[in-house]
C-alpha cells in the first residue's frame, strides 16, 4: 500500500494519502483528508528503513564504521559515542549523556573524570 504526502492548496497542510495501488496512486486524483481540496503538490518524503538489531549491530563492527573516529579527539569520540547510541536506540542516562556533550564541546577526558565525584569514577 504506497502512501504519498502532499501539500493541499486550499488548506496549507501537509497530507498523507493511501493508495491501494502504486498504479491508483499514479493515475487517480489525491483528495485532501483534512479539507476535501483537489489541488494536492506531491512532496518528497523522509524514506524510513527497518533494520534487525542484528544488522545494526553488523553494521556497527564493521572496521569502516570507525572511519571518522580520531581516539585522540575529544569532539570525534563524543559524536561517535552518541552514534552509537543512536544506532542501538539505548537512551543516555543523564551523566554519561553530560561526558558526552562534554566530550563533543572538546573537553578532555581527563579534564571529566577528574571532575567527576569519587564514587564515580
Amino acid at each position: 500500500m504506497p502512501i504519498y504526502e502532499y501539500r493541499c492548496a486550499d488548506c496549507h497542510r501537509r497530507v498523507s494519502v493511501w493508495w491501494r495501488t502504486y498504479s491508483e496512486a499514479e493515475t487517480g486524483i489525491a483528495v485532501c483528508p483534512r479539507c476535501g481540496g483537489s489541488e494536492l503538490s506531491r512532496l518528497i518524503s523522509r524514506v524510513a528503513v527497518l533494520r534487525s538489531e542484528e544488522s545494526r549491530l553488523d553494521d556497527m563492527a564493521d572496521p569502516s564504521a570507525f572511519g571518522d573516529l580520531d581516539e585522540d579527539d575529544p569532539r570525534s569520540m563524543g559524536r561517535w559515542m552518541r552514534r552509537m547510541s543512536e544506532e542501538t536506540g539505548e537512551p543516555l542516562d543523564p551523566e554519561f549523556s553530560e561526558v558526552i556533550g562534554r566530550l563533543e564541546s572538546g573537553e578532555s577526558p581527563e579534564d571529566i573524570e577528574r571532575s567527576m565525584p569519587d564514587g564515580e569514577q
